[in-house]
């Protein structure tokens, strides 16, 4: 299993949108800069947390993305299932039932009529990590970064930089 790039990317540019001021936005320009990745990618990447309801946009000189609701209400599960689907992780199919040594006819009903074990496992294993997931929010991550890892220094200086670029 592999979330792609562009998950890291969202959570990272969420910390930092946690911590503009009220009703302030930052270009997709700026962003980029400041993380040092492609604008065009993160640019799509913001496109479908904005399609999420995580962030909204504004368009025009003034416009940029900003949170569309409280920090604490966006789980890292939420930004996953934005960027990369809510398909399931694990898709059964049924091999069990279509081996060549397997008479499906011959097969009891109560073996037919319930979940694959292997299925039933993985399932589990996702909800588990959805569980977990789903547990960690922006606003958990916003108080580790910035106030438990960076220093005095580094928190200033980062949200410095996001007063003088922020709309």
């Amino acid at each position: 299993m592999k979330f792609s790039v562009a998950v890291e990317y969202a959570l990272h540019g969420l910390i930092y949108m946690a911590g503009l001021e009220e009703n302030k936005s930052i270009r997709i320009q700026d962003m980029s800069r400041f993380q040092g990745i492609s604008e065009s990618y993160l640019s799509k990447t913001y496109a479908k947390l904005a399609k999420a309801g995580i962030i909204s946009s504004a368009a025009g000189a003034k416009g940029g993305y900003r949170l569309s609701k409280p920090a604490e209400q966006i789980s890292f599960w939420d930004v996953i299932e934005a960027i990369e689907g809510k398909e399931p992780l694990f898709r059964c199919e049924e091999l069990r039932c279509k081996s060549i040594s397997v008479n499906i006819d011959a097969l009891p009903e109560e073996y037919t009529n319930t979940p694959c074990l292997i299925s039933r496992v993985m399932h589990d294993a996702e909800n588990e990590m959805k569980r977990y997931l789903s547990g960690k929010n922006i606003g958990w991550l916003y108080d580790q970064v910035f106030n438990r890892k960076f220093s005095p220094e580094e928190k200033e200086r980062a949200l410095r930089w996001f007063r003088e670029h922020s709309n």
